[in-house]
């Protein structure tokens, strides 16, 4: 018998108190001068107005989220690019969560926002949002609809979507109709509509202006699970509805379904692997040997197959990226033309460019060298547009901006905390025993020995 097992009651007051004791501890050894120092510098960096306003496009817009010291609780804000581009671009605040705070009295804090794709050719505004905000940061959140051209919520009397405070997932299908997870209560067999982990068991779908109650399921897990999900895929002319059950933090198994009939079609790949739908593309990265018809898929290699002719049953593919020795995979975006896949190259990071189909490299202008790179802005269904960041042992994080396939240049950057005027970094590699070349990095006043 496990003598800590009564540790796992997470809210039980015994296990708080044992967790204030260590806390009491931990404060005691390492509060003092030089703790309150390390705060205050660390409090200057986040509250500095010099950090970089990271965006995300929707639409004509570029959005963030912006905390400070005047605002400690955020701002939900847009501003056009070439506003963004200016020393001082011109924000415009849709929702203070501090005024909010204050005008509800709640101790709100900023969780998230889904925003309704505009549909159409004539779709021009991203008006509808699914804002959540948690009670003091809990994972629990509540969940209600907003609209940003007239600067209000969406009362449930008036056929807004609006969830109680839980571990909720919600996503847009379309104007007036929402995939859902939640607590709805026991089912018709008595059984918890969450997990055991208190997530959603189970996903619905939501017409605008019926009661939650009356919501359609379109699946379900285990209790054992993690947790369930469902989601739309609205690329015009590749439209998907995918549901997926997280039998635990490692594996998962996805689906798409068919909303007319309800009916499900597993996407048969490893569950502990890397999976991504695009367009008619699927990129899968296994963790361990994938035996297939065509060949076995090495661990940790990235393979692309048509995903159509996959659901089909064939099980051609093509060899994306293979890590060795020197090389690891760390990630991947897609673009409207371009998958942009992210390696660590003896500990440098690469962005490689990708053609779907053909898979032939194409390059990407003006990233810096020795410096740690990542994509943190794409629409894949409008452009090929990307914004990342760049940060070297010589230069503060730094926004680049432009387009997969062409060139980027830098739009934005942190504040130097350091002079580097006469400075440079180089790599070089150390010979071991065993005849393994081992990187490191000098850096030094250039010229130096």
């Amino acid at each position: 018998m496990d003598p800590y097992l009564w540790l796992e009651d997470v809210e039980g007051e015994a296990p708080l108190d044992w967790a204030r004791e260590r806390n009491k501890a931990t404060t005691a050894a390492l509060s003092g001068a030089r703790f309150e120092e390390l705060e205050r510098q660390a409090l200057a960096i986040l509250e500095t107005d010099d950090k970089i306003p990271y965006p995300r496009r929707r639409g004509a817009h570029l959005w963030n989220f912006w905390r400070d010291a005047e605002h400690p609780y955020g701002l939900w804000r847009r501003t056009t690019l070439d506003s963004y581009r200016t020393d001082a671009p011109e924000w415009d605040v849709v929702i203070d969560v501090d005024a909010l705070r204050d005008a509800e009295g709640e101790n709100w804090v900023w969780a998230g926002a889904t925003v309704l794709r505009p549909a159409g050719p004539d779709g021009l505004e991203w008006d509808r949002a699914l804002v959540s905000l948690s009670r003091g940061g809990a994972d629990a959140s509540v969940i209600r609809e907003f609209s940003i051209s007239r600067r209000e919520w969406i009362s449930e009397t008036d056929g807004g979507f609006a969830l109680p405070e839980n571990k909720s997932q919600i996503s847009w299908i379309d104007a007036d109709n929402v995939y859902v997870g939640t607590d709805f209560g026991p089912d018709a067999d008595g059984v918890s509509t969450l997990t055991e982990s208190g997530y959603p068991r189970v996903a619905k779908r939501w017409h605008r202006g019926e009661p939650l109650a009356a919501a359609q399921t379109v699946f379900a897990g285990e209790p054992t699970d993690v947790s369930v999900s469902a989601a739309y895929d609205d690329t015009p002319g590749y439209e998907r509805h995918f549901v997926s059950r997280s039998v635990d933090f490692y594996n998962a198994v996805d689906y798409v379904l068919d909303p007319e009939t309800g009916a499900r079609t597993l996407i048969d790949a490893p569950t502990d692997a890397l999976r991504a739908v695009y367009r008619d593309h699927m990129l899968v990265r296994p963790k361990t040997a994938w035996e297939l018809p065509t060949g076995t898929v090495e661990p940790g290699s990235l393979v692309a197959f048509d995903f159509s002719a996959y659901q089909a049953g064939s099980r051609d593919h093509t060899v994306v990226f293979t890590p060795d020795a020197h090389t690891s995979f760390q990630g991947l975006v897609f673009t409207k033309s371009y998958v942009l896949v992210a390696t660590m190259r003896d500990v440098r990071s690469e962005l490689l460019t990708l053609e779907p189909g053909t898979w032939e490299r194409r390059e990407t202008r003006g990233l810096p060298e020795l410096a740690e790179i990542a994509v943190v802005g794409v629409d894949p269904r409008e452009s090929d547009e990307i914004f990342c960041d760049a940060s070297s042992f010589t230069m503060p994080s730094t926004l680049l901006y432009g387009t997969a396939g062409g060139a980027l240049e830098p739009i934005k950057s942190a504040p130097e905390q350091f002079d580097t005027t006469g400075v440079s970094a180089e790599q070089f590699f150390a010979t071991s025993e065993d005849g393994t070349r081992v990187p490191y990095f000098v850096i030094r006043q250039t010229g130096a020995a």
